[in-house]
């Protein structure tokens, strides 16, 4: 019995569309305060910057995981950094860059304050209003 052969072209996604769905995809993961900032006018590394936090080392890896197995039918990543950590994973998709903290290591190194002058995206509600949950 003769394989065939499928050839699946590659879905494509703007840039905008890629940091939203990397928003939407770490938002699964009760990922919070996410920010997507559009760098393109500030910076000529990317055109956005997607900022997230998680709570525990496991739920960054999760996150980024997740934002990986998201976007696959897309592309692959071109490069991650920190995944066996956890604590800061940097994922470079070309025109979006992916930076997942553990909280307080994102308070440390400040991205938001370095990049306060990129105007942030606008994100659905919910995941704008994600925010770290008490600890009881």
């Amino acid at each position: 019995m003769p394989v065939k052969k499928t050839t699946e072209a590659k879905l494509t996604l703007t840039a905008t569309e890629r940091a939203l769905k990397c928003a939407e995809l770490a938002y699964d993961k009760k990922a919070y305060d996410i920010k997507a900032l559009d760098i393109s006018k500030v910076s000529t590394i990317a055109d956005y910057m997607v900022i997230i936090s998680g709570s525990s080392d496991r739920q960054v890896q999760a996150i980024a995981d997740n934002i990986r197995t998201g976007l696959k039918k897309y592309g692959k990543v071109n490069d991650v950094e920190g995944e066996s950590e956890g604590k800061w994973i940097v994922m470079d998709y070309g025109d979006v860059l992916v930076h997942i903290f553990h909280d307080p290591i994102r308070s440390y190194y400040d991205l938001d304050g370095l990049w306060r002058i990129a105007p942030e995206l606008e994100l659905p509600a919910a995941i704008k209003a994600a925010h770290k949950e008490s600890d009881f």
